[in-house]
């Protein structure tokens, strides 16, 4: 990735997680603080999501592609919008989508899957940085056992468990964008205005890395 590229300046941020990890907290502190535009996931819009956690393997295909074509959609709409945002922040990015794909689907289903997100793919804008919420699954099942979603209540550690494998090894390989890597486990953005400044900080910060990790200073013993 070229120097310039590397500079450019921030304005669309999109904020990435496994489920829990507080990706729609963030953005929505970010947005608050940078008075931006707010692009959130439409996951209750998905009519097969809760079947989906019941019976994985027969609701997969169905869930899978309606957040592909729904996402794609909402992402259409980005393209009007960081023409005249000044700042634009979104809790998922498109390339993501495939995580899940890999993960639940297989056979033929996997490759029309994968023929129809190439052709979608092409027309995707993607954001100047993405910040990726890194967390344990204890911290991941904690958060989602209090926010009480109905159609979680039923979510396996098994599957997160899963997930934070695959959302690392997607990270790992990710060169798409610059990334900021954040440790989520001990950090707490909606009561800590000190992390949530530091993160600001970091994002904008000239002599940014292409990849960067942020982790929160530790804790001294009382």
């Amino acid at each position: 990735m070229s120097e310039e590229k590397q500079k450019k300046e921030i304005r669309y941020i999109s904020v990435e997680g496994v489920i829990g990890a507080g990706k729609t907290t963030l953005s929505k502190l970010l947005t608050e603080k940078l008075k931006a535009d707010l692009i959130l996931e439409q996951f209750e819009a998905n009519p097969f999501l809760d079947k989906f956690y019941l019976d994985r393997k027969r609701y997969a295909f169905q869930t899978q592609i309606f957040f592909l074509l729904n996402r794609y959609q909402q992402q259409q709409s980005l393209m009007q919008a960081t023409l005249f945002a000044e700042y634009l922040v979104s809790d998922y990015i498109f390339e993501k989508d495939k995580i899940f794909a890999y993960l639940n689907l297989e056979g033929d289903e996997l490759k029309l899957y994968e023929t129809l997100a190439f052709q979608l793919e092409k027309n995707i804008v993607k954001p100047d940085i993405v910040i990726y919420l890194q967390a344990s699954v204890d911290r991941l099942m904690d958060n989602i056992h209090k926010r009480n979603r109905e159609m979680e209540k039923n979510m396996q550690r098994s599957y997160i468990e899963q997930l934070a494998d695959a959302y690392n090894h997607f990270f790992f390989m990710y060169k798409s964008t610059p990334l900021l890597i954040v440790n989520a486990t001990e950090m707490d953005f909606l009561n800590n205005q000190k992390d949530l400044d530091e993160l600001i900080k970091l994002i904008f910060r000239k002599d940014r890395a292409l990849v960067e990790y942020f982790s929160p200073e530790p804790k001294g013993l009382l």
